[in-house]
C-alpha cells in the first residue's frame, strides 16, 4: 500500500512538490464545502451581515481547512497520507498556529454577537480533535459523526451568529448538509483506499472514476450552491 496521495484529483499538478503538497493538505474542495454550509446557515437568516458571515468563514477556513487537515494527517496512525513531506512537529505547528486566531474570532463573536455559539464551538472544538486525532479508540471517527461535525455544525454555526438563536428552519437544512456530507466521505473511503493501491486493476481504475466524479458532483454542486446564496444575499443589483 501506498501512502501518498499526490495522485488525488484534488492536488494541483504544477508548481513546486511542497507547494503541490500543502494544497493537497488543504482539501479545498472539501473545505470549500464547509464555508458552503457556513454560508447557507447565515443565508437563512431574516438580517444578513455579511461582515459576520465573512468572520465565520474565515474561522472555518483555519480550523477545518488547515488545522483539523494538519491534525488529520497526524492522527492516521498506520500511514502518513502526505508522505514524508510533513513532519510532526510542522503539522503540530501548521495546527496551533490556526487555531490561535480561531479562538480569539470564536470568543469575540460569543461574547459580543452570539452567545448561543459558545455549545457549538465547544462541540467544534471538541471533534476537530476527537475526530482527525481518532481519540476514544477512534469512536468518534465515523462517517455519522463526520457528517454532524463537518456537515451540521457549520450550518448551526452561520446561522447562530447572525441571528443568537435556533430554528426549525435549520433541522431539515441541517439534515440535507450533514447527507451531503454523508455522500462525501461514503465516497472518499474507498476513493482513497484504491487510489492508495500500488497494484490496481481495471476495475479499480473503474471504480475510482465514477467515486471522483461523484466527489467533484457533491463537492463543485454545494460550493456553487453557498456562492448562489451568498450572491442573493449581497443582493448586487447586476445579479438580480
Amino acid at each position: 500500500m501506498s501512502a501518498d496521495r499526490r495522485q488525488e484529483w484534488f492536488v494541483p499538478s504544477f508548481g513546486p512538490l511542497k507547494f503541490r503538497v500543502f494544497i493537497g493538505l488543504l482539501f479545498l474542495p472539501y473545505t470549500g464545502m464547509v464555508l458552503a454550509y457556513t454560508v447557507i446557515g447565515a443565508a437563512l437568516a431574516n438580517n444578513f451581515d455579511k461582515g459576520l458571515a465573512g468572520g465565520l468563514i474565515a474561522i472555518h477556513f483555519l480550523a477545518l481547512g488547515i488545522a483539523a487537515h494538519a491534525l488529520d494527517a497526524l492522527g492516521s496512525h498506520a500511514i502518513k497520507p502526505w508522505g514524508v513531506h510533513f513532519q510532526p512537529a510542522q503539522l503540530w505547528a501548521l495546527a496551533i498556529i490556526s487555531l490561535i486566531p480561531v479562538t480569539a474570532m470564536g470568543i469575540f463573536y460569543a461574547v459580543n454577537f452570539a452567545p448561543l455559539l459558545w455549545p457549538i464551538g465547544l462541540l467544534e472544538f471538541f471533534f476537530l480533535f476527537a475526530y482527525n486525532l481518532e481519540w476514544f479508540n477512534g469512536r468518534f471517527h465515523s462517517d455519522g459523526w463526520f457528517a454532524f461535525s463537518w456537515g451540521v455544525l457549520p450550518l448551526f454555526a452561520g446561522y447562530v451568529l447572525q441571528t443568537n438563536r435556533f430554528s426549525l428552519i435549520l433541522l431539515p437544512m441541517a439534515l440535507a448538509t450533514g447527507l451531503f456530507s454523508l455522500v462525501e466521505i461514503t465516497a472518499s473511503r474507498p476513493y482513497k483506499a484504491i487510489k492508495r493501491s500500488v497494484e490496481k486493476s481495471q476495475s479499480d481504475e473503474q471504480r475510482a472514476m465514477v467515486y471522483e466524479r461523484i466527489l467533484k458532483s457533491i463537492s463543485l454542486g454545494v460550493i456553487l450552491l453557498g456562492v448562489s446564496l451568498l450572491l442573493l444575499r449581497l443582493r448586487w443589483p447586476s445579479l438580480l
